[in-house]
């Protein structure tokens, strides 16, 4: 593994980011003229806490991390294209990934003008350790795995991991999105022995905060001070930053086991259909599932207004549509559909 910084674009490392008057400042209350401001209060006509000092604490408790090793982004999209833009420099550089995996490593690589790797997965979803390794070169940057995987559902096993990210070049990033719904669990304690290691994680999923956009990535103090030099200065608004303060004083236990409760439902009672040719073991909220003509299926749930992911035009997924685990009663629905398309009532 190559020194982290000497793995961080020249530009980012002489970077001198964009700072605040509020930065110099210790107290909570004051009077500020620093930022052209209405002094009028309507609750919103501040600038947000650039820094999500408060909400980085509380991060930090659930998630047994240093708050100065965390960062909150616009979803971890943001998070994403912060790593191409520290680390890879535009029509030099190159990226790897597992494939299929999240089409967003793959965008966030065009935009940024990066190489991007694809390397597909091995017999099952399996992780292609050495195929990795193999198709790096002096140029190769960045690493993107994602554990539970998107969309074939399943996790890597946490020595896998953790020995690929040792022998590996580069950055590592492990996309833990579904984590929650895993036994197999995050690697986040391993951050101290691991420097070349970035872990996202989301409020999206298990933690029911989609509409709010708020993504985490763990990693270095060093590697969060660059991310939180190069981010936009208030990227997390006020609003956003007091709704997940208070939506992560709720347990999220309860719901992750009714979750994946119904996954297992779900699985056993698929296979029962002739449509059905295969359901892949899942570590997520969703499944993986091989029908006999994705496109007639897809249709006739879609006209049941039940809306699925139809996968099988990704490379590794051919006939597939990947299905999230509902509510119950949409869990039921979902079987209900499928039972009528069996009978021959298919909407087409």
């Amino acid at each position: 593994m190559n020194s982290i910084e000497s793995l961080v674009r020249p530009n980012i490392r002489a970077l001198c980011p964009y700072s605040t008057a509020r930065d110099e400042y210790e107290g909570k209350l004051g009077i500020f003229l620093d930022a052209n401001e209405s002094p009028y209060p309507t609750g919103w006509n501040r600038y947000p806490d650039p820094h999500q000092k408060a909400l980085k604490e509380q991060v930090a408790a659930l998630k047994g991390v240093p708050a100065e090793c965390i960062f909150l982004g616009n979803g971890s999209d943001e998070a994403i294209d912060l790593c191409f833009r520290i680390f890879c420099t535009p029509g030099e550089d190159n990226a790897i990934a597992i494939a299929p995996s999240y089409g967003m490593y793959a965008v966030a690589a065009d935009i940024n003008d990066i190489g991007m790797r694809q390397v597909p997965l091995g017999t099952d979803f399996s992780l292609p350790a050495e195929e990795l390794l193999a198709a790096a070169d002096a140029h190769t940057k960045l690493l993107f795995l994602c554990s539970p995987n998107n969309p074939s559902g399943n996790a890597f096993e946490p020595a896998e991991l953790e020995a690929l990210i040792r022998r590996f070049p580069g950055i590592v990033v492990v996309d833990e999105a579904y984590a929650d719904f895993s036994a197999k669990g995050s690697l986040r304690e391993r951050l101290p022995e691991l420097p070349n290691l970035i872990i996202f994680q989301t409020l999206s999923k298990a933690y029911g905060l989609a509409g709010l956009r708020l993504g985490m990535a763990f990693a270095s103090s060093y590697i969060i001070r660059l991310m939180s030099m190069v981010k936009y200065p208030y990227n997390i608004n006020q609003s956003t930053q007091e709704l997940v303060s208070r939506a992560l004083q709720t347990p999220i236990a309860d719901r992750v086991e009714e979750t994946v409760a119904q996954r297992a439902r779900v699985a056993a009672a698929l296979p029962a259909f002739r449509c059905v040719k295969r359901v892949y073991p899942s570590d997520a909220n969703f499944l993986l599932v091989q029908v006999d003509d994705a496109d007639t299926l897809y249709t006739h749930l879609l006209a049941d207004g039940i809306i699925v992911r139809n996968r099988s035009r990704v490379p590794g997924c051919a006939g597939c549509l990947r299905i999230t685990i509902g509510l119950p009663s949409e869990n039921d629905q979902l079987l209900q559909s499928l039972s009528a398309y069996e009978k021959g009532d298919i909407h087409r």
